[in-house]
């Protein structure tokens, strides 16, 4: 790499080549090891400006140098808004926006940097804007840790040894006014889907399994103990003698007198465990619920109660037959602890 004395050394000679010996661009740009397009820059700049254009000037900035964060910052930076909240370290956001890393930068360092300057950095550290997954306030990270490290492991080792099967269990419900869905549309012209000014709607319990395997009950009315009980029914005459480990969450109906009276009876048969209190995340179940959703209320819209149920049971009983479909739902990062 040339200093910038020898750089102006360099112009000075090719520019007298060309204009005081006759020779050509392309010849001086092979003498001094430079491009034709170089020395003739230097030659015109020298013609209008004279030996003012020759001299050496300020380097510009390579790429990545002299940045506003050196490196050291920048790594750390990275690190607390992986692990971290804004709200969690007081600052006035609740999400990683710009404005938020910019507050953070001028908090902890005392540098100020325009809103495009932070963008560039979140796209150099490789951060892009996300929907965010939302979870409860009321979750317990240490309830969640045990589930996954120590309960649902030994629950897996004891199916195992018994040759039992495990299926994750959850109940939604569909509504005909539910809004689902995104439409291409010209901007700001937001796009107008017709659908029936009543409402109307109806109950899914369903359980999967990571085998592929899935049984539901798609019902109209309130989800009850009786619903529930007649549910395990089902679920016990499918398995044929076959143990049952089911896996629910804390709505009020699994833990209810009745329904805890009538599994004790049965207890050879199946057992209940259920996930930590507020994180519906952990349950597979949850993206069928998802995936049928947006078949039956967003791919067609359900005119009556009768289209509802029909287009429900029959999106489940395809499912029925797509195994794999129900395989890839355990894939996802949330609950491939359960795969």
């Amino acid at each position: 790499m040339w200093s910038q004395a020898e750089q102006e050394r360099v112009r000075r000679l090719a520019v007298a080549a060309v204009v005081g010996q006759g020779l050509s661009v392309a010849a001086a740009g092979r003498v001094f090891g430079v491009s034709r397009q170089t020395v003739s820059g230097w030659v015109n700049g020298f013609r209008r400006q004279g030996e003012s254009a020759l001299a050496a000037g300020r380097r510009g900035r390579r790429a990545g140098e002299q940045q506003a964060l050196p490196p050291w910052m920048q790594g750390q930076l990275v690190q607390t808004i992986r692990g971290r909240n804004p709200d969690q370290l007081r600052l006035p956001f609740s999400l990683w926006t710009r404005e938020a890393v910019r507050e953070l930068i001028r908090s902890r360092y005392g540098i100020e940097l325009a809103l495009t300057t932070v963008g560039q950095y979140l796209k150099r550290w490789g951060f892009t804007p996300q929907k965010p997954v939302q979870r409860a306030f009321e979750q317990n990270p240490v309830a969640v840790a045990r589930w996954l490290e120590r309960e649902y492991p030994a629950i897996e080792a004891r199916a195992k040894r018994e040759g039992a099967r495990i299926l994750w269990a959850d109940e939604m419900g569909l509504r005909s006014d539910q809004a689902a869905g995104r439409s291409f549309a010209p901007r700001g012209r937001t796009p107008v889907v017709g659908k029936t000014g009543r409402r109307f709607g109806c109950n899914v319990i369903q359980a999967v399994s990571n085998r592929g395997e899935l049984c539901f009950r798609v019902f109209e009315g309130s989800f009850t103990q009786a619903v529930y009980r007649d549910f395990l029914k089902r679920l016990l005459k499918q398995a044929a003698g076959r143990k049952l480990y089911l896996i629910v969450d804390g709505h009020p109906v699994h833990r209810g007198k009745n329904v805890n009276a009538w599994l004790a009876e049965r207890a050879e048969l199946i057992e209940v465990h259920r996930l930590p209190g507020y994180s519906p995340e952990l349950n597979p179940a949850e993206l069928l619920n998802n995936d049928t959703k947006h078949a039956a209320l967003t791919r067609r819209r359900p005119r009556d109660p009768d289209e509802l149920l029909d287009g429900t049971r029959s999106h489940l009983h395809r499912r029925q037959k797509q195994p794999h479909v129900i395989r890839s739902f355990f894939h996802h990062p949330d609950v491939a602890y359960a795969a």
